[in-house]
Order: C-alpha cells, then sequence, then structure tokens
C-alpha cells in the first residue's frame, strides 16, 4: 500500500512537471544581431518590434537583440545565420549584394530624387520583390529601416570628384561602393564599421562615407574634420530571417 502511495505521488509530481515543461519548450526565441548603439533610432524600433511580437503571440515568440555587434560584424553575423547559430540579422543592403544582386540598386549614386521617390521604391511590389530575391540563398528580408543618406567625409572638404583622387576612402563589402569610388578617382578600401575609428586615426585610410548619424555616433568627426554633404547613395538597412526558422514558425508567430 505504502509503495502504491509513493507510485502515485510521483506520477503526481511528474504530470505536473511536464504540464510546467512544455508550454517552456513552446516558446520560441530568435536571436537578431546588429550593429548598431542602443540608443540608435533602429535599436530601438527593433526593441518595439520584439515586444509587440511577444505580445501579439501571448508570450510564445522572443526575440533576443545582440546590438553593437557584440556577435560580429555584419558579414560574421550573415554566416552566424546561415550555420543556425543566428536567426536574424538586421544589415544593410549594400553587405547583402554577394548574396543577392538585386540589393546592388540601392548602391548607384543619385538614385534617388528625394526621400519620399525613395520610401516609395521600398513600399513598392519591387522592393517586395527585392526583399524575397535572397530565398535561395537561406534568408529573406522581413522588412526594411530607413538607413540614411550616405556623404563623404576626411580631413579636407570633399566638394568635387577631383578631390577624392587617390584617397582611400573606406567604403563596405559592396562591388557598386567599390565601383563608385574608384570611378570617382579614389581608392576604395572595404572594411567593417568598427574599425573604420583605428582606421583613420593611424591614416591606413583618409576618408569614409556615411549618414550623419553614424558619423557623430561613432564619433568618426574625430579623425575626420569634414563632413562634405553629398548625399550620394540612400542605402536602406534590411531585417533577415533564415528561411529555415521563418518555415518553422507557427501561425500565430508568424502573424505576430
Amino acid at each position: 500500500m505504502k509503495n502504491t502511495r509513493s507510485f502515485t505521488t510521483s506520477a503526481v509530481l511528474l504530470a505536473g512537471c511536464l504540464l510546467l515543461a512544455f508550454p517552456a519548450l513552446a516558446k520560441t526565441t530568435l536571436k537578431l544581431s546588429h550593429n548598431q548603439d542602443k540608443s540608435h533610432a533602429v535599436h530601438k524600433a527593433m526593441s518595439y518590434l520584439a515586444d509587440k511580437a511577444k505580445a501579439y503571440s501571448d508570450g510564445e515568440l522572443n526575440i533576443r537583440i545582440y546590438p553593437n555587434a557584440t556577435l560580429g560584424n555584419e558579414r560574421e553575423s550573415l554566416e552566424l545565420m546561415n550555420s543556425g547559430a543566428l536567426q536574424m540579422v538586421k544589415v544593410n543592403a549594400a553587405s547583402l549584394e554577394s548574396f543577392a544582386p538585386e540589393y546592388s540598386v540601392f548602391s548607384l549614386p543619385f538614385l534617388f530624387r528625394d526621400r519620399d521617390h525613395y520610401y516609395n521604391v521600398l513600399k513598392s511590389d519591387l522592393g517586395k520583390r527585392i526583399l524575397a530575391s535572397s530565398e535561395s540563398k537561406g534568408f529573406v528580408g522581413l522588412t526594411w529601416y530607413d538607413g540614411g543618406a550616405r556623404s563623404f567625409y576626411a580631413g579636407k572638404p570633399i566638394t568635387q570628384p577631383d578631390d577624392l583622387a587617390g584617397m582611400k576612402i573606406r567604403v563596405q563589402q559592396s562591388p557598386s561602393a567599390i565601383a563608385m569610388v574608384k570611378a570617382l578617382g579614389g581608392v576604395p578600401t572595404p572594411m567593417a564599421q568598427g574599425e573604420l575609428y583605428t582606421a583613420l586615426q593611424q591614416g591606413v585610410v583618409d576618408g569614409g562615407e556615411n549618414n550623419p548619424v553614424v558619423y557623430a555616433d561613432m564619433r568618426h568627426a574625430e579623425v575626420a574634420k569634414f563632413y562634405s554633404r553629398d548625399e550620394h547613395t540612400m542605402v536602406p538597412d534590411v531585417l533577415v530571417i533564415s528561411t529555415k526558422v521563418l518555415n518553422k514558425l507557427s501561425d500565430k508567430e508568424r502573424k505576430a
């Protein structure tokens, strides 16, 4: 009789543990990497997204955000996602050119008339087709973020193409960006954004090109005093997700 009671008690306890465990196991946690500071508007937008996804999925979908390139630069994060170690990455569209050439259109200089033209393209069917263009590479774009308008900066003003002659300019790992600087007479030097401050400080490069927010937040103004606002490109940021992960999400999680 004692053994029967003991067995019954153990069975009840086990059942209770299973009931507690399975809801936890049913939850989905996605790791999202990006290279911006927590104070950046895009990080705040993604934090809002994570909060809403959790609320709309009744706590089933959790997005854990890793800012400041803590899990690697954009290229490294994309490789981690393809290996399954990461599920989501926020990258600049230029970093996706080697995976899906459709993204290269954004690196063409002076493509957009103004910001309204830029937004209309992102929201159009063309924008949606570009987001889906990398599906065969193992990931798709979910949405666009405004990556600002990019201009050159250096230790001297750059007001005409001749001013770039012979200057080593940091560019993204983008064939289009490399071709643009080369066509203007500069020497394109691809490197990660996080390496640029030291490269400018030590004279490894003479200048860079990015939007005013990055120029200020990354303290590049300390080592490249002149920001020459030409707004030669407007390259959006993209939130991408592994197709394997996306296909495993429940309907409720997808809608969230």
